[in-house]
Formats: structure tokens, sequence, C-alpha cells
């Protein structure tokens, strides 16, 4: 999780919303990633979506069986739903999501029992940091959008 949160500066330095995702396969960094939107004008540019290409062309293959993927933030729908279809085994996150959570907060589709595939989740390993990242990174930007207001 240190790893993600690194990359998850990375992307508040680069005026990305700073989340960061680490694929890790056995005891190896498979594949990295950081939200990449603004940089790339692309919506699907998610940190996790990120990681889990990566890990997918360092395995050579879409089913990433025996991948913990550990992000920062709670993932979205998109993001939960792309850990379904590409057979994640395990996710651990640091800071909840109540805005757009799909692990818990507003939805739960990595361990919905209707899915073909599911998850296993660890909820709040260094969330308080997370947590704290992206607050100051919000803070910044209402204060930033404040000033040329005015």
């Amino acid at each position: 999780m240190q790893q993600a949160l690194s990359l998850a500066r990375d992307a508040a330095a680069l005026g990305e919303v700073p989340v960061g995702a680490v694929a890790v396969h056995g005891d190896r960094i498979i594949g990295r990633g950081h939200n990449r939107r603004e940089l790339d004008a692309d919506p699907f540019a998610h940190a996790e979506l990120l990681a889990l290409a990566e890990a997918a062309r360092t395995l050579g293959a879409w089913r990433l069986t025996g991948v913990t993927l550990y992000v920062t933030l709670e993932p979205c729908a998109m993001c939960a739903g792309g850990m379904v279809q590409g057979r994640v085994s395990r996710l651990v996150y640091a800071a909840d999501d109540p805005k757009a959570g799909a692990v818990g907060s507003l939805y739960n589709l990595a361990e919905d029992p209707r899915l073909n595939h599911r998850v296993e989740v660890c909820r709040g390993v260094l969330a308080a940091e997370s947590a704290q990242l992206l607050k100051g990174f919000f803070g910044a930007l209402r204060q930033k959008k404040q000033q040329q207001n005015k």
C-alpha cells in the first residue's frame, strides 16, 4: 500500500486525483498505475484499470487469478467490474469512497454472489493517510478556484 500511496502522490503532483494502484502476484509487483484521466483525456484511465492492464501484459493473460490489487481509494463501479471480469483474487484498499465506491459503500460488485466471480476484499489499510492526501488535494483545488473567482 505504501507503493500505491507513492503513486497517488505522483498523480497529485500532475494535477490528477490522487489515486494509486499496485498489482502483486506472489511477491512481485506486476502492474502499477495512478489516475491519468486529465493527462490522457481518457475516462478509463483510472489507477486500477491501468495497473490491471499492465499486470495482464506482464502475465500474458487476462485472467488475473492469484493477483492482489492494492488501491488507495475504494474502487468505482467501472474498476470493481474490471476486477471481477479479470478474475482478480484479492483487493486491498485504503479509504472508503462514500460518493462512488462500489466495493461496499454504494454497491458491492466485488462480493456480489450473483456474479460469476468474487474478489476477496480487505478494507481500511492506511486509510487515514489516503484520506488525508485526497482531502488536501481537493482542499487546494477548491482554494485555487475561489481565488480565480475573485
